[in-house]
């Protein structure tokens, strides 16, 4: 009954903000799969979800936290607290091994250091999964556990994480850090709006969240105002997709009004503009070694920006620029062969082909906002839990509970 009331409220919203058909919809026989109202489509997500959600955080609540500080690499040049990764493309150069790394589109080199990103996964995957929890149930026992991983990543003076990304990506003989090294934070996002649904619990006490809220305000500043922000900030591909899905993630949190309004711009002058082509395809993707695995992910990024940021006067799912490019026609081009891969234009990508798609999140959410039950079917279709790291790297939006349902009351 509580999450028949959340379904309610949710859908409410949903009306109000992007006009959907109303309640009285959904009354008299059930509509065909074609004519589903959003309210259907939202308890057959929930539906969907709830028994996966409720396993995995019985296992999740037993968790221990894993920090930055839990591993280290002698090749960084920070310190304990100092997230830090390698470059996945850049290899040994056999004709220097002494020498800087070179690059090797789309392989990834096995003997990087991954730990830190892995350990944000590992959080990402504990929070999205007790915040859906929380959300489902309304219990405060989930809320618990998550804030003890919290406040390790964020508060604790031992174990916490600085908040900044100078040492991601770097290149062995060439670099320390990256501004590309920004898209490794895109987990922390559902951390954050997981924080951002459970901050009215109890059990979530108030110098907590406020910590929590610091810690991310001053990770924000650094994504906008230090040169990597900047620069990753338009960047021009799927780097500038991320930048905008993450800004939009802190911003919401911290209650950043005129930031959100920025990115919303950004969305329709620059993701829009400038990115997708008249087909609904993202050239710049397409032109990488692993095409199919970066339409998927910037898509999945663009709907990420979409369901954050858009308010009930500035609907970014719908708008549409004069030629008619927007997220239907982004959702036109790549749906058919989520469908069915097979008839993927490109080339097939050189490494993980075989491993996508998985239940990709701009099939549930443009299922809901769009009013498409058919990509909704395709969604529960796919896998729910794929454990290949790659996928894993790639996806970051794994809970959509997070994004479709309000808190509890």
């Amino acid at each position: 009954m509580r999450t028949k009331r959340r379904i309610e409220t949710a859908m409410a919203l949903v009306w109000m903000v992007f006009a959907c058909p109303s309640p009285a919809a959904a009354e008299g026989p059930p509509a065909p799969a074609a004519q589903r109202t959003a309210a259907e489509l939202l308890a057959e997500v929930v539906a969907a979800e709830r028994p996966r959600i409720l396993r995995k955080a019985a296992a999740c609540m037993a968790e221990s936290p894993v920090t930055v500080t839990s591993q280290s690499c002698p090749r960084s040049v920070g310190g304990p607290h100092d997230f830090f990764s390698e470059a996945d493309y850049m290899w040994p150069d056999p004709e220097n091994p002494t020498g800087p790394y070179k690059a090797r589109d789309g392989l990834t080199n096995p003997d990087n250091f991954v730990a830190h990103r892995r350990a944000m996964v590992r959080l990402s995957e504990i929070m999205g999964t007790l915040g859906s929890a929380y959300l489902l149930t309304g219990d405060d026992a989930y809320v618990r556990p998550a804030v003890v991983h919290l406040k390790a990543w964020f508060l604790e003076p031992d174990t916490l994480m600085h908040p900044h990304l100078l040492y991601g990506q770097a290149v062995r003989g060439k670099v320390t850090g990256r501004s590309i090294g920004i898209i490794d934070t895109i987990h922390l996002i559902e951390v954050a709006r997981a924080a951002e649904v459970l901050q009215d619990s109890p059990a979530f006490p108030a110098a907590d969240r406020a910590g929590v809220k610091r810690w991310f305000r001053t990770y924000l500043d650094w994504l906008v105002t230090h040169p990597y922000g900047q620069r990753e900030r338009v960047n021009g591909n799927n780097h500038e997709v991320c930048w905008n899905m993450q800004a939009a993630a802190f911003a919401r949190l911290v209650d950043d009004q005129a930031l959100l309004e920025t990115i919303r711009s950004d969305f329709k002058t620059r993701l829009l503009a400038l990115q997708m082509a008249a087909d609904g395809s993202f050239p710049r993707e397409l032109r990488r070694t692993k095409p199919y695995g970066y339409s998927l992910f910037v898509m999945d990024a663009m709907a990420g920006v979409a369901q954050i940021a858009s308010t009930p006067t500035d609907n970014l799912w719908t708008h549409t620029l004069p030629d008619g490019r927007s997220m239907q026609r982004g959702m036109d081009f790549l749906v058919p062969f989520i469908e069915d891969k097979t008839g993927w234009p490109g080339r097939q990508d050189v490494a993980h082909w075989d491993d996508w798609p998985v239940r990709q999140p701009c099939l549930v959410l443009a299922g809901l906002q769009l009013q498409k039950p058919e990509y909704i079917q395709v969604w529960q279709g796919l896998d729910a839990d794929p454990e290949d790291t790659e996928v894993l790297r790639n996806l970051p939006l794994r809970h959509p509970l997070l994004w479709l349902l309000p808190a509890p009351e």
